[in-house]
C-alpha cells in the first residue's frame, strides 16, 4: 500500500513497510502429567506426549499446580489425576511400544483442540529455524517467510484458522510476547526471545486460547512456548550448522548440574547465526544469550528465573509485485552494495530491460535493513500452599531498542543526491506480572488470576543525507544509526496500561464428562503524545494523538469433553474474545491502528470506534488406538467490528483513517489421521478447509468497494499436509509435504497468488558416545526439496481493495541444504 506526500514540490512516494522498524523430553505439566495418545507428524515413532492440563481444560500451563513428572503408565484404563483437573484430565492410553515424542495433534481429554509440539520435533528442523515454522505442519496453521529459517522477521507471518498473528496470543513461560508483528509495540518475536535449541515445547490452541493466557490480541487461538529447564547433570551441548547461503551457526549450552542437595541448577547458552541472503547481497546476523536458574522448594514448589539477550541485524529481500515477477523473475534483488546503480536508478537511468516494467523505480532500491537489541527477563514462583491450593506468580520486564533503514529514491537529499535514507527507531520498555490461585475441591478445579502490564512504545521517523555520486557510499546500514539526519517528520510516545482478570471452574461431572466454564475481564487503556512533528513533511497534516480504551467486563468461555466410548470422545468450545487497539506510528498504513491517521481523521472516528470482537464455536471428535489416531474438528467464527484502513481524498495527499467496517464469517473443518502400520513407521495426513468471507461492502469516499462475500486475503481455502517418517535404531528419516491452495491478494479478490506443493526432507543419525562425547549426532536437511518457485509472504505491506499494480509479496527460498554436527558432554 503506497501513500504519496508532497514535500517542497517533490512527490515523495513513501513505500509503507509497517514503519520498517528495526527490525520432549516429557512436558512438565502444571498439576499433573497427562499421558496422551497422539497423532504424529514427521519424525519419530510416537510415545505418549504429555500435554499440560491447566484448569482451563485446554492444557494451558499458565496458572497450575506443579508436581514432579511421573513415569508413564501404559494402560488402557484411566489413571486417577492427583490434580483432579479439568478437561485435560490425566489418564494413560495404550501406545505403540517403540514410541518416542513428536507432535501431538490433539490432547486426549482436552475440552478444545490442543496441539503440543515437543523439543524432539524441533530438532528435526535445522537448528535456528523459527519454532513458528515448525508449527506450519499443524492443521489450520499457515506460516510463511522469505528465508529458509523463518528468521527474517519482516517476512515472518503466521495465520491460524484465518486469523493473522496480530490476532493471536503468544507467551513464553507465561510471559506475554505481544502479537509477533514485525513492528511490535508490546512484545518481541519468539526467535529473539529464546534460542530454538532451548525450546522445550509449544502448546497450541487452534480455536480459542484459554482465558488465562496473558494476551490482549487473541481473537483466535493462542501459542504458548516453553523453555527447557537446566539439567540435573553437569555438562553441555555443542552444535555446529553449515549450509546454503554461507550459513554458519554455532550453539553452545553449559549446564551447572545440581549445585546442592536442594537441586539448585542453571544453564547459560550462546548462539551465533551468520548467513547470506539467498538472492542479492546482504546478510542475516544474530547473537543471542539465554540463561535460566531453577530452585526447587518445599512441597514440590519451585522458583525459576529466565534471562534473554539478543542482537539482530538483517538485510531486506526485495518486495515483489506481479509485474516485477513477470518482467524480472523471482531473483530480483536490491542493488546493495552497488550504490552507483541505485544512484543512477533514482535519476531515471536503469539497467537494460528495466524499461519493460510498469514502474522501474519500484524495482530499484539500494537496501533496507533492520537492527534490534532486546533484553527479556522474568522470575516465576510456583508455590503449593497446601495440597489443594497453588499460587503461581510471574514478574517480567522487557526492553527493546534499534532502528531500521530504507534507502528511498522518493526523497532526495539536501546535497543534491537523488535519494536518501529513511530511518525509524522504535523502542519498547514494558513490565508486568501475572498471578493466579488454583484451588481443588471435590470435583472442581477453580482458578482465578490477574495480569497487569505497563508499556511505553516510542517511535520516530527520520531522513538522512547520502553521498553524491563519486563521493563515497552510505556505508553498511547495520553498523549504526546513520548520521547526517536532515529531516524528522515525527516522533511519538505511546503509554499503555493493560489489566485482565479471569475466573474459571473445571468441573469433572463424571469420570467421562468434564466441563470448563469461566470468563475474562479486560481493560487496555492506551494513548500517545507527539513531541516532534513537521506538518510540511507529513503532507500538511497534524499527526494523530489521543487516547482510546478497549474494555469488556465479561468475555465468557465454555468448553466440555465427553468420553462416550473407549477410544472415542467428543468436545466443544464456545468463547467470546476482544482485541485491544493496535499501535503504530503515523502514516505507516499497514497495521489497522487508529493512530496511523491525521489528527483530523482520528478525531472524526474516535467516538465511534469499537475494538474488534468475535465469537468462536468449535465441535470435535477424537478416536485413539495404538495403531490409528484420528481427529475431526468443525468450527465457526463470527468476527465483528473489523478495523480497516480507509483512504479518501487525492492520491497526492490522501486522508487515511481507521474505521469499523463490519464483520467476517468463517466456517471451517479439519481432518487428521495418523497410522502406525509397523513398528518405526509413521504415516500422517491432514486436510484443512476454511471459508472466510466479508459480511459487508466497504464504503469509501469514491464509493462502495464490493467486498461482501469475498474471501479474506492471505489465507488459503484448502491445505493438505502429509508426512512419512521411519525410525530404525539410531537412524531417523522423514519426508514432509504441504499443499496450499491459492491466496487472494486484494479485498475484492481480483488478484491472487497461485497455490503450490512443497516438500522437505530430513535425516538424523546418532553415533552414540565416544570418549567425553555423548549423543554424537549428524543430521542433514533439505528445504524445498523439489526446488519449487513460489510466493511465500503476502500482506507484508498490507492489502489493497483492488489490483492497483502495487500489491506486494515476497518470494520463498529455492532448494536449500543444511548439515549439523552436535554432541553432548
Amino acid at each position: 500500500m503506497r501513500a504519496r506526500n508532497s514535500l517542497s514540490g517533490v512527490i515523495v512516494a513513501s513505500r509503507q513497510r509497517n514503519a520498517r522498524c528495526t527490525r520432549l523430553v516429557f512436558i512438565n505439566t502444571p498439576r499433573s502429567v497427562l499421558l496422551t495418545s497422539t497423532l504424529m507428524i514427521g519424525a519419530l515413532p510416537a510415545h505418549a506426549a504429555p500435554i499440560g492440563s491447566g484448569p482451563s481444560g485446554a492444557g494451558g500451563p499458565a496458572s497450575s499446580v506443579t508436581h514432579p513428572v511421573r513415569k508413564p503408565v501404559v494402560s488402557a484404563k484411566p489413571v486417577s489425576s492427583k490434580s483432579g483437573s479439568s478437561g485435560a484430565r490425566a489418564r494413560a492410553v495404550a501406545v505403540p511400544a517403540a514410541a518416542k515424542e513428536e507432535i501431538s495433534i490433539f490432547g486426549h481429554g482436552s475440552t478444545r483442540q490442543m496441539t503440543s509440539v515437543t523439543s524432539t520435533m524441533m530438532r528435526q528442523s535445522v537448528p535456528g529455524t523459527s519454532p513458528m515454522k515448525v508449527l506450519s505442519q499443524l492443521p489450520g496453521v499457515l506460516y510463511q517467510s522469505a528465508d529458509p529459517f523463518g528468521a527474517y522477521e519482516y517476512s515472518s507471518t503466521l495465520f491460524m484458522r484465518g486469523f493473522s498473528q496480530a490476532q493471536l496470543g503468544f507467551t513464553l513461560d507465561g510471559i506475554p510476547l505481544g502479537d509477533q508483528q514485525f513492528n511490535n509495540y508490546n512484545g518481541l518475536s519468539i526467535t529473539r526471545a529464546l534460542s530454538t535449541d532451548n525450546v522445550a515445547g509449544v502448546d497450541v490452541s487452534q480455536g480459542a486460547g484459554a482465558i488465562d493466557v496473558a494476551s490482549s490480541s487473541n481473537l483466535g487461538g493462542a501459542i504458548q512456548f516453553r523453555s527447557i529447564d537446566p539439567s540435573h547433570e553437569r555438562g553441555g551441548t555443542v552444535e555446529q550448522t553449515f549450509g546454503s547461503n554461507a550459513t554458519f551457526r554455532t550453539f553452545i549450552r553449559l549446564n551447572s548440574g545440581d549445585l546442592n542437595r536442594t537441586g539448585s541448577r542453571f544453564y547459560v547458552s550462546y548462539a551465533r547465526t551468520d548467513m547470506d541472503l539467498w538472492k542479492g547481497h546482504g546478510y542475516d546476523y544474530s547473537d543471542q544469550v539465554n540463561a535460566k536458574f531453577v530452585q526447587p522448594l518445599a512441597h514440590e514448589s519451585s522458583l525459576k528465573m529466565f534471562f534473554d539477550w539478543s542482537s539482530t541485524q538483517q538485510f531486506d529481500y526485495q518486495d515483489m509485485t506481479m509485474d516485477n515477477l513477470h518482467v524480472f523473475g523471482p531473483n530480483l534483488a536490491n542493488y546493495y552494495p552497488n550504490y552507483t546503480a541505485a544512484y543512477h536508478a533514482a535519476q531515471g537511468i536503469y539497467p537494460a530491460g528495466y524499461e519493460k516494467a510498469a514502474d522501474p523505480l519500484d524495482a530499484s532500491y539500494y537496501a533496507g535493513t533492520a537492527n534490534r537489541v532486546d533484553y527479556l527477563g522474568g522470575i516465576t514462583l510456583n508455590e503449593n500452599l497446601t495440597s489443594a491450593l497453588n499460587w503461581a506468580t510471574t514478574v517480567y520486564g522487557h526492553g527493546d531498542s534499534g532502528y531500521s533503514t530504507w534507502t528511498t529514491p522518493y526523497m532526495p537529499s539536501p546535497n543534491g543526491a537523488p535519494l536518501s535514507q529513511r530511518i525509524q527507531n522504535p523502542g519498547i520498555e514494558r513490565g508486568g506480572f501475572t498471578t493466579a490461585l488454583t484451588y481443588k475441591i471435590a470435583r472442581h478445579t477453580i482458578n482465578a488470576g490477574v495480569w497487569y502490564e505497563y508499556g511505553q512504545f516510542t517511535e520516530g521517523r527520520y531522513f538522512s543525507e547520502v553521498p553524491l555520486s563519486g563521493e563515497g557510499t552510505p556505508g553498511n546500514p547495520t553498523d549504526g544509526f546513520p548520521g547526517n539526519v536532515f529531516a524528522n517528520p515525527w516522533q511519538e510516545v505511546f503509554h499503555t496500561n493493560t489489566f485482565t482478570f479471569h475466573l474459571q471452574d473445571t468441573f469433572r461431572i463424571t469420570r467421562n464428562l468434564t466441563v470448563n466454564a469461566g470468563f475474562k475481564s479486560m481493560v487496555v487503556s492506551a494513548g500517545n503524545h507527539v513531541p516532534t512533528q513537521d506538518a510540511a513533511l507529513n503532507g500538511g497534516n497534524q499527526v494523530a494523538q489521543g487516547h482510546l480504551t478497549a474494555s469488556d467486563a465479561f468475555l465468557p468461555q465454555v468448553s466440555a469433553n465427553w468420553r462416550f466410548l473407549p477410544h472415542h470422545e467428543a468436545f466443544f468450545d464456545v468463547s467470546h474474545n476482544m482485541r485491544a487497539y493496535p499501535q503504530d506510528g503515523y502514516n505507516t498504513n499497514v497495521s489497522a491502528t487508529p493512530w496511523t491517521s491525521s489528527q483530523t481523521a482520528f478525531q472524526s472516528t474516535k467516538g465511534s470506534l469499537k475494538p474488534e470482537t468475535d465469537w468462536v464455536y468449535e465441535l470435535g471428535y477424537r478416536y485413539v488406538t495404538p495403531k490409528l489416531s484420528a481427529l475431526v474438528s468443525l468450527y465457526r467464527v463470527n468476527f465483528s467490528n473489523r478495523l480497516q484502513l480507509i483512504s479518501s481524498g487525492s492520491g497526492i495527499n490522501p486522508i487515511t483513517a481507521v474505521q469499523n467496517v463490519g464483520g467476517v464469517t468463517t466456517n471451517g473443518a479439519e481432518v487428521s489421521m495418523t497410522a502406525h502400520p509397523v513398528q518405526g513407521l509413521t504415516l500422517y495426513n491432514s486436510f484443512s478447509y476454511a471459508h472466510s468471507t466479508y459480511d459487508q461492502n466497504v464504503v469509501t469516499s469514491s464509493g462502495p468497494e464490493p467486498t461482501r462475500g469475498k474471501l479474506v486475503p492471505n489465507y488459503p481455502t484448502m491445505m493438505y499436509k502429509g508426512s512419512i517418517a521411519y525410525d530404525w535404531r539410531h537412524l531417523n528419516v522423514h519426508l514432509d509435504g504441504n499443499y496450499l491452495s491459492s491466496r487472494e491478494l486484494t479485498y475484492t479478490n481480483d488478484l491472487h497468488v497461485p497455490g503450490y506443493f512443497q516438500a522437505n526432507f530430513g535425516g538424523r543419525y546418532n553415533f552414540g558416545s565416544y570418549s567425553f562425547m555423548k549423543n554424537f549426532t549428524v543430521s542433514f536437511n533439505i528445504y524445498n526439496l523439489f526446488n519449487k518457485t513460489y510466493v511465500a509472504t503476502t500482506s507484508e505491506l498490507g492489502n489493497n481493495f483492488t489490483n492497483t499494480g502495487y500489491n506486494y509479496f515476497l518470494m520463498g527460498a529455492p532448494r536449500q541444504f543444511f548439515g549439523t554436527v552436535s554432541a553432548d558432554f
